[in-house]
């Protein structure tokens, strides 16, 4: 492998993707699913034998470019369903403000830090 250019997060992705149509071919047992698995081994072996390092790294930083867009929208989902497992999440009536409280607790008087306005709820 010296002088090539190797796996790279662009030449993972196409793999794993490529792993889920095997898996999706071996199910639906599709000749033209099963050709397009190999037309993509064979373009991430391309990839790894390449010599050509600026054009294929090229590739990695416009995937990787287009990637990072997702990635912090999934961060942010995924933190909001890790708060729900110890927090209760509630809008303040009159403001809409999102404040979150303990689990546990029992039946509390919130105080919204924006508006102040008092609701009690349980929690």
């Amino acid at each position: 492998m010296t002088g090539r250019y190797g796996a790279d997060e662009l030449t993972r992705f196409i793999l794993m993707f490529d792993c889920l149509l095997m898996v999706l071919s071996l199910l639906i047992r599709s000749n033209f699913l099963n050709s397009f698995c190999i037309l993509l081994i064979v373009i991430c072996y391309i990839r790894m034998f390449s010599k050509n390092h600026s054009q294929r790294y090229k590739e990695n930083q416009i995937f990787l470019k287009y990637i990072n867009r997702i990635y912090p929208k999934t961060d942010r989902l995924r933190y909001k369903l890790k708060q729900r497992v110890n927090y209760h999440i509630y809008k303040c009536p009159s403001c809409k403000q999102k404040i979150r409280i303990p689990r546990g607790k029992g039946k509390i008087s919130i105080t919204c830090p924006k508006c102040r306005n008092e609701f009690i709820k349980h929690s």
